[in-house]
Parts: C-alpha cells; structure tokens; sequence
C-alpha cells in the first residue's frame, strides 16, 4: 500500500508541484515527503521518466507551433518569387531548405538532394540562403543570389556548397570564374541593396519559425531540422503529397 501511495503521490507531485502541495496541513505535508523521497530513492527512474514526458510535451508544443506558422507563411515559404528554384519548378510539392554554404551538414546534405530531385521529377525545391556562419557565409549568399542575374545560379550553388575549406572572397570569385560567371558584373550585383534585403528577409522568416541552425527542411507542414537521410525525405514527401489539399 505504502508503494502504491508512493507511486501516486510521486506522480501528482511531479506534476502539480506546490499548487497541491498547499492542499495540505504541515503533518501530512511532512508525511507526504517521507513516503515520496522513499519511494524516489527506490525507483530513482521516476524521475528520468517525468523529464522525459515534460520534454516530450514541449517538443510537441513546439512542432504544433511550427505546423500553424508554416500554414500562415505558406506564401513567404513557397512562392518568394526572389528565391532560387531546382527540380521542377511547377511541381505538385515543394521541399524549402534553409542552408549555409559554410555548414558541413548542407555539404552533407547536398547529394541527398540531388537524389531526392532525380528520383521525383515532380518534387519542387525553395532554396533559402541563410549565411548564419560569419562574414564569409554572407558574402556566398550575397554572390549566390547575385549569380541568378546571369543565369548561373544552380551550377553556382553546385561548386559553392562542394566546396571544402574556407570560403574567401577570392575564392569565392575564383569559383564563380570557373563556372562561367562575369565575375565584375557579379561584385556590382552582390551591392544591389535588393539581395540585402532578401537576406534579411529571410532571417525574418527563420526567428518566427524557430529555426537557429543549418541545413532545416519544410516539407508540406513539418518542419525537420538537422539533415536527415534520403529515406526520411522520401517519407516526407509522400505524405505531404498524400496530404495536400492546397498550395504544397
């Protein structure tokens, strides 16, 4: 009996804390705590199994909070006419990646992709610059986007996120060169206060959605951080098509 109590007191506390600990008179508090620091110190994995449903609970919280916010800037997300596209660009579900040509999970990630793009022909993919990694992550981006003027941008993207090692400016230019670009014509581009302020816009978009590191993926109305591999993209992508009832 006096485990059972235990168990159930332990339970109620952990959950309720002081609010129901004010239930009671001075005697059956101190009661109360010898029967629950008994039980604890018999079954010490109480405690582990409370931490682990409260983090549960707030990672739901926070994945449902993620699913609302993807609904209202769906628009923002998916149809920025200032972001590159890759795959098919009228395909039926868009896959938007927020990544840094300086992260070594993006680098990770990149191949997947483009298996994930030649195993659907109908998969659309948004790509957010998103240079989180110092100075030399900014002017990549900057050059990046400034490469879509000259029609360069996907083999750009390519060589840049391959890339192993720093990233300076000259080499960043020496890369842009070997790829075809009119390097002079680029640095006049990259000032342009346009690509500034698709940047900042994007950073915008990332604070509201919680998004803190490199590369993150949405996918219909899930939000996954982190890179993942080839078969967890797929799964994604499945069910957003299986999903989808409107703009995807």
């Amino acid at each position: 009996m006096r485990r059972l109590l235990g168990t159930s007191l332990a339970a109620l506390l952990l959950a309720q804390g002081p609010a129901l600990a004010e239930t009671f008179d001075p005697a059956a508090k101190q009661e109360i705590r010898e029967i629950v620091k008994d039980y604890l110190m018999e079954h010490p994995e109480v405690i582990l199994e409370a931490v682990q449903a409260l983090q549960d609970r707030q990672e739901q919280a926070r994945a449902n909070q993620a699913k609302d916010l993807i609904v209202q800037l769906r628009e923002q997300l998916l149809r920025d006419s200032r972001d590159p596209v890759i795959g098919n660009p009228k395909g039926d579900i868009t896959l938007v990646e927020f990544f840094d040509y300086r992260c070594g999970y993006c680098k990770q990630a990149q191949p997947i992709l483009a298996e994930l793009i030649k195993s659907d022909p109908k998969l659309r993919v948004v790509l957010k610059e998103f240079p989180i990694l110092g100075p030399d992550s900014l002017v990549a981006s900057k050059a990046a986007i400034a490469a879509l003027a000259q029609g360069k941008y996907p083999v750009f993207h390519e060589a840049l996120i391959a890339t192993r090692g720093t990233l300076s400016d000259d080499k960043i230019m020496d890369i842009a060169k070997s790829v075809g670009l009119d390097t002079a014509k680029l640095k006049a581009d990259m000032e342009k206060p346009e690509i500034t302020g698709q940047i900042s816009d994007i950073h915008g978009l990332a604070q509201r959605l919680e998004i803190n590191g490199t590369p993150s993926f949405i996918v219909g109305d899930t939000l996954v951080p982190g890179a993942v591999d080839l078969e967890t993209l797929k799964k994604l992508v499945a069910e957003a098509r299986k999903s989808c009832t409107g703009t995807c």
